[in-house]
């Protein structure tokens, strides 16, 4: 898929002008939210901070998994100044008009993700004349329902909002194949960068049977086909442990822990919620193997951190899993559907690490520098500069 064409070719800005431009971001959430997508945008305002002659983000003041709780309107974080503003309705289209207070000074706006700020801001873009990139996220297809009136409304209003933006970035093969049916002369693949450093070799120098995933629980991770997993992997040997890393979702805490125990899995599945960093590696220090039946990912940033710790990553083969396993030999794919066979993939990991559990686990740290941030943060300058153009 990456043969496809990445748009029109506009005139350069040179590199020196882009040091002159205010750049905003748009986002529904943002830190102290932790999650893929807020990761992806803190990670590139912080490697633009110093780039461009400033440098904003705008959010939400509210944390879905908090809605009680108002943030500051005003904030700096990282060295950028960041801005919240109020939204009612749903967290899957928060509608928030009072985006366009925020836009001052901007000489490019980068939207994150499709939902109202990506039709709002296309919408009201003849009265701006500020030229937009968008960076897809994964789009609105994180699960099959409502399968139908999402394929209407990506057909419809995505189409005509898509054609307000300079350029759309797709941070996956499978969102670059979508996002070309509505708009093919914009779109082009940059895939997320991701923080090398974080969880960097945190992973156990000897095997261990110990087992880790990490992300919100929302439904489509499906932690439920994990711990069905769990259940067969444990009556084969007791000395099996995985460890779920993440915060409330579609599933509260307490919906993750009935699961556990309606399997039987007390002491044998640990839940850390809310983790920090540095509390997900000491977690993966006791860990070998990355997990995950995540039915849809719009990139799959938690693999790559996965392998950057130099943990064995077994997924469901999902379109941006099976994407991220054609360049990253260390990732194995199974069906978590089957919990016979997912066993049976993680028992063979585990196995392999028997012959050179440190040439294996070196192999998956050197794979994942190929998603370093410096290589992602250069494809976002080139792109602004096709924009400004």
């Amino acid at each position: 898929m990456t043969s496809l064409p990445a748009g029109s070719p506009q005139a350069a800005v040179p590199g020196s002008q882009l040091h002159d431009r205010t750049i905003v971001h748009v986002v529904r959430q943002f830190y102290p939210m932790i999650g893929g997508l807020e990761d992806f945008v803190r990670n590139l305002v912080r490697q633009q901070s110093g780039h461009f002659a400033k440098v904003r983000v705008v959010t939400l003041d509210r944390l879905f998994i908090e809605p009680d709780k108002l943030l500051p309107a005003h904030d700096v974080i990282d060295g950028v100044e960041v801005r919240r503003i109020p939204f009612r309705g749903s967290p899957r289209y928060p509608l928030a008009p009072s985006v366009l207070s925020c836009l001052d000074g901007a000489d490019l706006i980068h939207v994150h993700a499709v939902d109202f700020f990506f039709d709002f801001l296309a919408a009201t873009s003849l009265a701006r004349r500020t030229p937009m990139v968008a960076t897809t996220h994964g789009g609105f297809f994180h699960t099959a329902n409502y399968r139908q009136l999402k394929n209407v409304w990506f057909n419809t209003m995505t189409r005509a909002s898509a054609s307000r933006y300079r350029g759309i970035a797709c941070c996956s093969e499978s969102d670059l194949a979508q996002f070309y049916k509505i708009a093919p002369s914009r779109v082009r693949l940059i895939e997320n960068g991701a923080d090398l450093e974080k969880f960097g070799s945190a992973s156990s120098i000897r095997p261990v049977k110990g087992l880790i995933t990490i992300g919100r629980f929302s439904h489509n991770k499906r932690l439920d086909l994990l711990l069905d997993m769990m259940q067969l992997l444990t009556r084969r040997d007791p000395n099996w442990r995985l460890h779920i890393a993440g915060s409330s979702s579609d599933w509260s805490e307490a919906d993750i822990r009935q699961m556990i125990a309606e399997r039987q899995l007390a002491g044998v599945v640990e839940l850390h919620v809310g983790p920090s960093n540095d509390q997900i590696r000491d977690v993966m220090q006791r860990c070998s193997l990355f997990v995950s039946a995540s039915e849809y990912e719009g990139f799959g940033i938690a693999l790559i951190e996965a392998l950057s710790a130099g943990l064995l990553p077994i997924v469901e083969p999902n379109a941006a899993f099976r994407s991220l396993a054609r360049k990253h030999p260390p990732v194995r794919l199974s069906g978590f559907a089957d919990p016979s066979g997912a066993a049976g993939a993680v028992e063979a990991a585990f196995a392999s690490l028997s012959d050179d559990s440190l040439a294996l686990r070196a192999a998956a740290i050197a794979s994942a520098a190929q998603h370093g941030w410096a290589q992602t943060a250069q494809q976002y300058e080139d792109f602004y500069r096709s924009a400004l153009g």
